[in-house]
């Protein structure tokens, strides 16, 4: 772990961060620029937020990178939007690889350009073993199709006599979920000023902190990630148990 600011306690910091990367758009248009500048922006914010999470020992980054809704946006920007996550990959992976990030897709990857998902599989395959931040990103996620599905994957179980309906419990659900084998996140960050969850990890994020900040995504520099992790820490995290100081 290298260069935590010393105001943040390193034992109390998030094991998994989730975000809502919110605002591009508006971000460019307050600037006079083309929306796409604001995802181009993003993605720069995106890559040192990574690197920040490996350098302040924070193992886990999940990001909400295009959603099932996010299909009914223009189709020039969905069309920019899949080729950027490809150039981003070429670009970016063998850097990420080098610095020990292990990079995984969660979402219905089906529906993607067949290049796109090629690229995906390589990256996650390249860097499966790595040790680093484990990074996250949704992709043509919603969180309740992915539960709807996972349902099914029971419901089919039981049906074909491998599972009894008694045996299914919180633990059967979750396994059955695109984040089926990491920690449910700790801390979850919108930008934007936006303070909703947008289908994005209804499941697993039941007892997570939420953080709702004013500014673009493209803003959510380092300051304003040390800003969000000090308001985390003085949470009072009781998940159903009374409050710290009344249990003394």
């Amino acid at each position: 772990m290298k260069t935590l600011p010393v105001d943040l306690d390193r034992d109390r910091l998030p094991r998994h961060v989730a975000c809502i990367m919110d605002g591009n758009g508006r971000w460019a248009k307050a600037r006079g620029l083309p929306r796409i500048a604001g995802h181009r922006q993003g993605a720069r914010i995106l890559k040192d937020l990574v690197r920040c999470c490996q350098d302040w020992g924070i193992p886990n980054l999940t990001v909400y990178a295009f959603s099932t809704e996010n299909w009914q946006r223009p189709l020039q920007e969905v069309e920019f939007l899949m080729r950027l996550f490809e150039r981003l990959l070429q670009k970016e992976l063998a850097e990420m690889h080098r610095e020990g990030v292990r990079l995984r897709f969660l979402g219905d990857l089906s529906a993607l350009p067949a290049t796109l998902q090629t690229a995906m599989r390589h990256a996650c395959e390249t860097t499966a073993d790595n040790r680093g931040v484990t990074f996250n990103v949704a992709v043509n996620y919603g969180s309740r199709l992915e539960i709807t599905r996972a349902c099914q994957a029971l419901a089919a179980q039981v049906q074909q006599g491998h599972l009894q309906p008694a045996d299914i419990d919180e633990t059967a659900i979750s396994r059955q979920l695109y984040t089926l084998d990491g920690p449910d996140p700790d801390l979850l960050i919108r930008t934007s000023g936006e303070q909703r969850l947008s289908n994005y990890l209804l499941w697993q994020l039941a007892y997570t902190e939420l953080y709702f900040t004013d500014r673009y995504w493209p803003d959510f520099d380092r300051v304003a990630f040390h800003d969000a992790l000090l308001a985390y820490q003085q949470r009072d995290r009781r998940f159903g148990k009374v409050p710290t100081a009344l249990s003394a």
